[in-house]
Formats: structure tokens, sequence, C-alpha cells
């Protein structure tokens, strides 16, 4: 917790130093959690961010799954769930038809609001420094990182959460490595019944239609007002299909998946349409003494698979409640520390799932080859079967797979 008793004056010019045990460069969604659960451990934290507000952008909408169950062990998940739009069941459909219907409590909040409850739970708010980091001096011993306003942080680790942004990771040496450019694209909207009314279903999924068409799948649920939207695609960004999702994206949407007409009825786009284009990435010559980085830092993801957030939320929980506290309790910020993160066995398992992860959902969605064909029909069949035997006999199929796996 950064306090007066932490700060002292710099060489008289004016300019301080504050003294914490991490110092966490970045606060979006990863540094800001990480900020919020050291410091309800009681660590003096230096969370900088050169935004006192974290603006309006699209990025991951909704949390669920392993998100939700990590949350909720951080302490976490009241105040995300206080602030979102719950809900616990969605139809999942392609070319129309039902596939199956998921049972899974999951929330809507948009990226921007995400990142306040994030820090809201910081249990100091002073840890917050509004500021930009010019510099950052590293090694075995104290971390110093010199601020635009002056001022200098010494901490004994510094915790890399800038996202895509490379520049204090490359003034390291840190590179960042392209492993497949543009990967995926992802529009936002939102929308509502033309009628004013509310839609027939909790929350959707429909899965594209037709591979050429390179559309993975349109998540739509619930967020404060309205339904937000969600596209994934694999095509390229230049493709002139592009300008029309963000200048139609009603008529485009029903054009390249009209089985989605029975279930919307008539709609209304209410928002303007945003968009992302991710690379797949992940970085070299990280391993170095006193620095460590979490999220996208680290690497990124695809928002089809759904495993962004995940990682994040592996590397702030591994971090923060398994090595830091462990780290801060001997002298010293060396590599034989460090490398003890990078290779636990939940991060590395969640890494890698991310990577596996996005190269099958481009090719169960994109891939024409017979191989592929013959997949994605026993991928749905296979769903849609389950979902069946599930109506008669509720519970019956994750039964037989519990005793399989014994």
């Amino acid at each position: 917790m950064t306090t007066d008793a932490n700060l002292t004056n710099n060489a008289g010019q004016g300019a301080r130093t504050i003294e914490v045990d991490v110092a966490i460069v970045g606060g979006g969604l990863a540094g800001s959690l990480a900020a919020a659960v050291l410091t309800r451990a009681g660590y003096r934290i230096a969370l900088i961010d050169k935004r006192a507000v974290y603006p309006e952008e699209f990025r991951v909408e909704k949390l669920g799954g392993q998100q939700v169950d990590i949350l909720r062990r951080l302490g976490l998940l009241d105040a995300f769930a206080k602030e979102a739009c719950a809900f616990d069941t969605t139809l999942n459909i392609r070319r129309g038809k039902i596939v199956d219907v998921s049972q899974s409590q999951s929330y809507g909040l948009h990226y921007a609001p995400m990142v306040a409850v994030a820090r809201g739970l910081i249990a100091d708010p002073t840890s917050l420094i509004v500021d930009q980091v010019l510099n950052v001096t590293a090694g075995r011993g104290l971390q110093r990182l010199t601020l635009a306003s002056g001022n200098e942080v010494v901490a004994r680790l510094v915790v890399l959460a800038t996202g895509m942004a490379g520049a204090i990771p490359h003034s390291l040496g840190i590179k960042r490595r392209v492993i497949v450019e543009r990967h995926s694209l992802a529009f936002g909207f939102t929308i509502a019944p033309a009628d004013g009314a509310q839609f027939a279903f909790p929350s959707l999924t429909s899965y594209g239609e037709r591979t050429a068409d390179g559309i993975d799948y349109v998540s739509i649920f619930p967020i404060r007002g309205g339904m937000r939207a969600n596209l994934f695609m694999f095509r390229d960004p230049n493709d002139p299909i592009m300008r029309e999702i963000r200048r139609e994206p009603k008529s485009t949407l029903l054009r390249l998946m009209p089985g989605l007409r029975s279930h919307l009825g008539d709609f209304k786009v209410i928002d303007r349409v945003q968009s992302w284009v991710m690379d797949l990435a992940n970085v070299e010559g990280h391993l170095q003494p006193g620095v460590v980085l979490i999220g996208d830092s680290f690497q990124t993801s695809c928002p089809a698979a759904g495993t962004g957030v995940s990682r994040l939320l592996v590397d702030v929980e591994r971090l923060c409640t398994v090595y830091l506290p462990e780290w801060l309790k001997t002298d010293g910020m060396g590599t034989e520390k460090i490398a003890a993160f990078y290779s636990d066995r939940d991060k590395l398992a969640s890494d890698e799932r991310a990577f596996r992860m996005a190269h099958f959902r481009q090719a169960l969605t994109v891939d024409a080859g017979m191989r592929w064909d013959l997949r994605r029909r026993l991928h749905f069949l296979r769903r849609n079967i389950r979902h069946r035997v599930d109506a008669i006999r509720p519970g019956w199929t994750a039964r037989l797979a519990g005793m399989l796996r014994a």
C-alpha cells in the first residue's frame, strides 16, 4: 500500500521515490486484477497506468466457465456479478436448427466497466498511479521505474501487464513474435427487438453455415443496454465483407447466416459496430531477473476460442497467490524465481490450450477438406445426440462421461 511513509524526496528536486513490493505496469484487466489480489493480501503495490479511467474498448465482454471459477476462488466474483448481466442458459443453433442447449453461469459486461470493477477491488486506492513509465531498470536486486512525472518507483518485482503494447518490454530486450498474423476478426454491436419486446432466448450462439463465409459463430447475450452480439470470423481484414458488416450489420448478418432469422425475428442494431483484428503471438527473451509478464503481454489468444481471459486469470492466480508470496520471503529476484512461474504446470497447460483451440476453431470453421468436413459434421452431430439423450434422461451423458474418465 503506497502511503506517505513510502515516499521520499528524489535528489531534492521535488520528485518522489515510491517504494513498493510490486510495481505493475498496465492498468487493464490483467494488471488491475493482479493489484486487487495483492493489495487485498496486504502487499504494497504500485499500479501504473496513464489513464485514471479506462477508456471504452472492444475487448472481452463475457465471463463464463473457468473464468467464473477462478474469480470465485479469488473472492472477486460477487463484485463482477453485481455489475454484470447474469445468464445461465444458451441456445446453440446451426442453420436455424438447435444443436444443443448449454447450462453454465455466465456474465455479460463491457470491457471498460469490467476494468472499473477490478480497480474498485484494489484495497488501497492510492496504489493506482496515473502516470507513464518511461524506463525500467531491472536486475536481481531492486527494480527502478522512471515515470514521466519525474517520480521514481522502486520495487522488488515488476509485473508487465501492458497487453499488446510493446514499448516497455521492447526496451528490456523482450521481443514479440507473431506466429499467425491477422489470425481472426471480432465484431461487436448491440441489438434489440424492433417491437420493443424481448428475444425468446436468454442467450444464443449461432454457428457459421458455410466454410466460404469464414464465420465461426455469433454469440448473443444480455448486457446493460440490450443484447450484445459478438461475431467471430476468419477472413482477410481487407475483404469487402468487413465494410459491409460495419455499415449494414443487420442485413449482412442475415445474408451470411439466414438461419438466424427465425430466432431473432425483426430486430435493430442500436449502436455502432466495433471491430478487432487479432494476431497470435508470444514473446522471446522474457526470462529476466526482476520482471514477469502476464496476460496478453506474454501471449495472445484467439477471441473465438474464449481462452484469453482464462489465460489471464490463470496467470494472475498462480503468480499472485502461489509464487509471489514465496518470492518475497527471501532476498533477490533472480531468474530462478521467475522461471518457476513460467514453467508452472497450470500456466503451461493454459497457454498450450489457447494455441491449440485457436488452430482448432479456425480449421473447424474454414477448412473445406474432406477430413475437416467429416470432423465438422461429427462435432455437431455428437453435440446434438447428447442433447437429445439428455432431454430424455437428464444428466445421463455427463454421468457416462465421468465413468469413462474414471
